[in-house]
């Protein structure tokens, strides 16, 4: 038996069947460790991932703007006057006869859309069928990439509709007093029957803001009639007072709320094509029944029903901690949320001559 012993140790320890086969697999163990380092690595870099997006985007956005100054420059040179808000008539009869292309859709030229521009007539009344298939076109240059409902809306009228999400300057809280007063109280670049020359930008045109950034289907409470406590233009409450005490229709009391502002590029009201500086950017303001939603505009009567109008439509945006702005001088700055609400008034204005210095926006 001595040499069978001798045969099978050796067979097993030097070769043959009984030799020993090289491992081909992880552990569990290892696996686990692998997956921890995995996605270690992808906590530390999806911060930056993300911040390079954002980059990216804000650039884009902030080209779309610089674009729109362009625009308004080259516009101002061809008609020696920068496009109106919006052109209100009254008829003889007592109605209304609206011109609803505002200044987004006069100055398609010159951002290189001439087919749609050649497609309307800007001098017809609001909702005419002839502009329908031009109106119901979108327009990527009014749209921040940012922007996180970019969806068109489905228009009763028009089918699917481009939003805007850069609104141009169209007052503090004062926008239109009706017929009942002619433009002085008009403190800002754009307004309703009337458009400005660069000569009356006293404060100077880097010191006065053209457009702001907005959002796309913003929540709107208007179609108030008037507000109960803001319908003087020359005593419009401070951009620091408490938005539901100075104003108690953010309840929607009397009101009606929609949920579509800043979603038609060719509406000429306040609520589509523009923003106030009642508020500083992206200022908080619950509103509507029981306060339910987090961020709400105002405006008291729509420009094309006669007015008075009163408005806080805020400049909002998704870019942390601010928004882009488009000056007079075609300059675009990113104004911090947490500026002085004085400073975004005064800059709201052509001719209020503040004092603005250079390192507060």
């Amino acid at each position: 038996m001595t040499w069978w012993f001798k045969y099978s140790r050796g067979k097993t320890m030097n070769g043959g069947m009984g030799k020993r086969r090289g491992r081909n697999a992880f552990t569990l163990v290892e696996l686990l460790v692998v997956i921890a380092i995995i996605g270690i690595l992808i906590a530390l870099l999806l911060p930056a991932v993300q911040a390079a997006r954002e980059a990216a985007r804000r650039m884009k956005c902030s080209n779309n703007l610089k674009q729109i100054g362009l625009a308004l420059h080259n516009y101002e040179l061809s008609y020696r006057t920068l496009p109106p808000g919006a052109l209100v008539r009254q008829q003889p009869g007592g109605g209304l006869w609206t011109g609803y292309l505002g200044p987004h859709a006069r100055i398609l030229p010159f951002i290189e859309m001439n087919n749609v521009t050649d497609a309307m007539d800007v001098n017809t009344g609001y909702g005419d069928l002839v502009n329908t298939e031009a109106v119901g076109r979108v327009i990527p240059g009014f749209l921040c990439p940012s922007e996180t409902n970019d969806e068109p809306l489905n228009h009763s009228k028009f089918g699917l509709i481009g939003g805007v999400n850069y609104g141009f300057c169209m007052g503090d809280w004062y926008v239109w007093n009706g017929f009942n007063s002619p433009c002085p109280p008009c403190r800002s670049a754009f307004g309703i029957n009337f458009g400005r020359r660069w000569a009356d930008f006293s404060d100077g045109v880097s010191n006065t803001l053209l457009a702001s950034e907005v959002k796309n289907y913003q929540v709107t409470i208007r179609d108030c009639g008037s507000f109960s406590t803001i319908n003087d233009p020359n005593n419009v409450p401070p951009p620091s007072a408490d938005p539901l005490t100075v104003c108690p229709e953010y309840e929607g009391s009397g009101c009606t709320v929609f949920r579509n502002a800043h979603t038609q590029w060719a509406e000429m009201s306040v609520h589509h094509n523009g923003f106030t500086t009642a508020w500083p950017p992206n200022k908080v303001t619950p509103g509507g029944p029981g306060l339910s939603e987090p961020d709400v505009d105002v405006i008291s009567a729509r420009e094309r029903l006669g007015g008075p109008t009163f408005a806080a439509i805020t400049s909002r945006s998704y870019h942390p901690g601010g928004v882009q702005s488009l000056l007079g001088d075609g300059s675009v700055r990113f104004m911090s949320e947490t500026m002085d609400g004085q400073i975004w008034r005064a800059l709201g204005t052509v001719a209020g001559r503040e004092v603005i210095p250079a390192d507060n926006f």
